[in-house]
């Protein structure tokens, strides 16, 4: 897994790493068993502090997310995470807005997104 942090986003560098492995947990890219790199070379990696990959994985811990092994290493448990209803309807709303624009730019009026939306439906 790539991690990715983006420093204007306004949310905790810790947070975008939750956010990240809750979101390929939930999506079945990292399942149950799955190895996450040590808070060393995340941190390395990232270039930021390890305390800030300490945190993230700790939380995760809290939630059920992950499992911590001394010596092992940290590892996707079997739980599937619930994801937070207002960080929910935040990404609900951003990836919809993300959307919007791309069609916008595409030069797509409001009235014809409906019909694209069905049509996609359908097909899938």
């Amino acid at each position: 897994m790539k991690f990715s942090l983006n420093s204007a986003s306004g949310v905790p560098f810790y947070r975008q790493i939750i956010q990240q492995i809750e979101r390929a947990v939930l999506s079945g890219m990292l399942q149950p068993g799955y190895k996450l790199p040590t808070i060393r070379s995340l941190a390395i990696e990232l270039k930021i502090n390890p305390n800030t990959i300490a945190r993230a994985y700790s939380e995760l811990e809290i939630k059920g997310v992950v499992t911590t092994q001394v010596g092992s290493g940290t590892f996707i448990s079997d739980a599937t995470p619930e994801p937070d209803e207002t960080e929910r309807n935040n990404e609900i709303l951003k990836t919809v807005s993300q959307f919007l624009n791309e069609l916008k730019a595409l030069n797509v009026s409001d009235n014809e997104i409906p019909d694209l939306i069905r049509k996609c439906q359908e097909e899938s």
